[in-house]
């Protein structure tokens, strides 16, 4: 997931979660802790402005999400390469994605590409549970792994074509899509509940833009929010429509 020129978050967010908090990093004396802190003022100078987003930023351990040589680059607002030829987004994206959402707390959330599992980890920290889904089994692998190893308890991984979401453990308050696709898939409009939120990467002729979706009682009222470039989004997909 790569991401590149801002041009500008449309006025979604209320004033409220303007107000400051305190992202103290997590595991303070940590040789990464100065770094971390520096991310998020840089995250707040850029317009990230909700407290709890900050608070998770500085909570989740990016350097453990990357490849043990890019460690170094953990906390530079850029996207890193991992396996399986995917990237992890920039902190930024990161951030901003999950601003858009508006999340308060009690939220049951279904993100569609976990990757290394970084997105879901900040997304652990805000809700009371995280379903994510992840076409490449061994990335699906290796970021339960990762997950559990960290302790994020509420985060639940398979590894399966997220076009079609995760029926199951339906519905949710809110869906995120890690990847571009043309259109939103239908399955995950289904499976979002009756005022929920819907963040991802729509790709166009001229390039992509980030939209929420709010599923309102007529359909999709959809907003778009800044220009990105992301991965595609693989699978079912990607088969024409009849």
């Amino acid at each position: 997931m790569l991401a590149w020129q801002v041009i500008g978050l449309l006025g979604l967010l209320s004033c409220a979660a303007c107000s400051s908090t305190s992202t103290e990093p997590a595991g303070g004396g940590d040789e990464f802790a100065v770094a971390r802190a520096r991310l998020v003022d840089g995250l707040r100078a850029q317009g990230i402005t909700d407290p709890r987003v900050l608070n998770a930023m500085a909570l989740v351990p990016r350097e453990e999400f990357v490849r043990s040589e890019d460690r170094p680059q953990a906390y530079r607002d850029q996207a890193l390469p991992i396996a399986g030829g995917q990237t992890i987004s920039q902190p930024y994206i990161v951030a901003l994605m999950t601003q858009v959402l508006e999340l308060h707390g009690n939220e049951r959330v279904l993100e569609v590409g976990t990757g290394s599992g970084l997105q879901a980890a900040v997304l652990s920290v805000l809700v009371r549970e995280v379903y994510s889904i992840e076409i490449d089994p061994q990335l699906a692998a290796a970021a339960e792994h990762r997950l559990r190893a960290l302790g994020y308890r509420n985060v639940r991984v398979r590894a399966g074509d997220g076009y079609y979401g995760w029926p199951e453990a339906a519905p949710f308050d809110a869906v995120i899509v890690t990847a571009a696709a043309a259109k939103i898939p239908q399955p995950l409009i289904a499976q979002l509940k009756p005022g929920g939120r819907l963040v991802m990467p729509l790709a166009k002729d001229d390039g992509q833009t980030l939209i929420r979706a709010d599923k309102e009682e007529d359909g999709l009222r959809i907003v778009p929010v800044t220009a990105v470039a992301f991965v595609p989004m693989t699978g079912a997909v990607e088969t024409p429509t009849p």
